[in-house]
């Protein structure tokens, strides 16, 4: 074999993997990884919410897999649906469809494969955990992203329903039911929504109006975003506390979600007194930390 013929075989190789390791990215991308991770360990907690002690580690593997798969698939084609309000967001223009990393058929097909195969392993693993999981997904496709994402601020709240799916999945898997301790667990998935997604609303206000999306700050202004944001925070320590007595967790654990909550309800309400640009963001970076914490705390305290 002569020398060019090697270097030319050497640079397709490595072109065709340069190919497959920008598709592996641009895959990635589209599940919104931090996101979709968040919510699968909301569904440990739910799941470990009842007789921890006895949990499967099979099980619990599988439900994993099911979320991580019916989640992630539903990101996708939600940006698939949105890849045009992408495009005119500074913030989401670099993503896989608007940049031309991937085209919209792939994603779509990406996507779809993902949700049949988690819904697919939620209905052998139990009927009632794919009617939940399978609400998700149309909670989040068909209302918030088709029908109301356009149309409405309240779109978030049927958001927040849909985010709270996993958390309650978990619990129904492992108790065969729909219970008030489930929904309770899902209404503090659901609170979390609003200072999550509205301090990001009003920090990117302008590509937001430009791409014609409504959202809250933007047809309510941003005071009444503010205060949204404090009773939504209000009803989520609420939710931990109320969650946490029933599940009889440690008195350490109680106070930590007591003292979490109010500090995220304190910030909230700061930023009413005194907004600022800078408050707004520590509020949608502790959003998040707050979710992670509780559910770590909720799931520690169900085991211990």
């Amino acid at each position: 074999m002569s020398t060019e013929t090697s270097a030319r075989e050497s640079f397709a190789s490595e072109k065709q993997a340069a190919n497959l390791a920008g598709t592996l990215g641009s895959c990635w991308a589209l599940i919104k990884s931090r996101q979709t991770g968040l919510l699968l360990a909301t569904s440990v907690a739910g799941y470990l919410s009842a007789r921890p002690h006895t949990a499967s580690l099979r099980q619990t593997a599988s439900m994993l897999l099911s979320l991580f798969a019916a989640v992630s698939g539903t990101t996708a084609l939600n940006m698939v649906f949105d890849r045009d309000i992408d495009a005119r967001m500074a913030r989401t223009a670099n993503r896989p469809l608007p940049s031309g990393a991937m085209s919209p058929s792939e994603a779509a097909l990406f996507g779809a494969f993902l949700v049949t195969a988690g819904v697919g392993i939620a209905v052998w693993m139990s009927p009632l955990f794919a009617i939940v999981i399978a609400a998700g997904v149309l909670f989040d496709l068909l209302v918030y992203t088709l029908w109301l994402k356009r149309r409405s601020p309240w779109s978030i709240l049927f958001g927040g329903i849909s985010g709270g799916m996993p958390i309650l999945a978990g619990r129904v898997l492992r108790t065969g039911k729909v219970d008030g301790l489930g929904l309770l667990l899902a209404l503090s998935v659901l609170t979390w929504i609003p200072a999550h997604i509205m301090t990001l609303a009003m920090k990117y206000a302008d590509d937001y109006l430009e791409a014609g999306v409504p959202t809250w700050p933007t047809v309510y202004g941003f005071v009444s975003a503010r205060h949204f944001i404090a009773l939504s925070n209000g009803l989520r320590i609420v939710a931990l506390v109320g969650a946490g007595w029933l599940l009889e967790i440690c008195s350490y654990g109680m106070a930590l979600l007591g003292v979490s909550g109010t500090v995220m309800l304190g910030l909230s309400l700061w930023s009413i007194c005194r907004p600022s640009a800078r408050l707004n963001d520590v509020l949608f970076k502790f959003a998040s930390i707050h979710m992670l914490g509780s559910t770590v705390l909720l799931t520690l305290g169900t085991v211990v």
